[in-house]
C-alpha cells in the first residue's frame, strides 16, 4: 500500500499571526513585500470603499504590526499604530483576510495607494493628481489606477515606486512615460 505525500500538509504557513492580551495583531510573514502577489482590481476597490466608510464611522481597527522576512534573514518591519492605518487595515482584513498572502497583498497596496495619493502635491508624483477626486467623504479613484495598483510590484518597504507605477500606466498609454 502506498501513501501520498502532500507538500500543503507539510508547508510552513507563510504568515503566522498572534494576538497580544492588549488586541494588537502581529504578523509574521515568511516572505518580503515585494514577493507578495497582485491582486484583484475589484478586491482593490473593495477595500478602498469598506475603508472610506469605516473611517467616516469612526470604526478604528486594531493596533497591528508587520514582520516580512526575507530568505536571507533581513526583515522589514511596519507598524500600523496611526488610527487611520488601522481602519484601512481592518477594511482590507474584511475583503480577504491579512493571514493570506492575498490578504497580506491586498492590505499593502492599500496602504501604499493612501502613501501615494497623500504625497500627490509633491512633485514626483504629482502626476496621479488626475486620477483621483477628493471629495468631503473621501476620495474617488480612477479604474486606470486602481488596476495598476493592483498590478505592481511593491518595493522592499512596501510602497509603491511612483515611476513603476506611472511607466505601468504609460505601457497602456494612459499617461506619458516618466521623466
Amino acid at each position: 500500500m502506498s501513501t501520498t505525500h502532500s507538500p500543503e500538509r507539510d508547508a510552513r504557513p507563510t504568515i503566522k499571526v498572534a494576538e497580544s492580551s492588549d488586541g494588537t495583531l502581529t504578523y509574521q510573514v515568511a516572505l518580503p513585500p515585494e514577493a507578495l502577489p497582485p491582486v484583484r482590481p475589484r478586491d482593490l476597490d473593495a477595500a478602498w470603499q469598506r475603508a472610506r466608510a469605516a473611517a467616516l464611522a469612526e470604526r478604528w481597527g486594531k493596533l497591528r504590526l508587520f514582520r516580512f522576512i526575507r530568505e536571507d534573514g533581513t526583515t522589514t518591519d511596519l507598524a500600523l499604530a496611526d488610527p487611520d492605518a488601522a481602519c484601512w487595515a481592518e477594511a482590507a482584513d474584511l475583503v480577504a483576510p491579512l493571514a493570506s498572502t492575498y490578504g497580506m497583498s491586498l492590505c499593502l497596496r492599500l496602504l501604499a495607494l493612501v502613501t501615494l495619493l497623500g504625497g500627490a502635491g509633491r512633485e514626483a508624483v504629482q502626476w496621479t493628481s488626475p486620477l483621483f477626486t477628493l471629495h468631503r467623504d473621501g476620495a474617488e479613484i480612477a479604474p486606470v489606477l486602481l488596476n495598476a495598483a493592483a498590478q505592481v510590484t511593491l518595493n522592499r518597504d512596501a510602497l509603491f515606486d511612483p515611476d513603476r507605477l506611472r511607466a505601468r500606466l504609460a505601457t497602456q498609454n494612459l499617461l506619458g512615460a516618466p521623466a
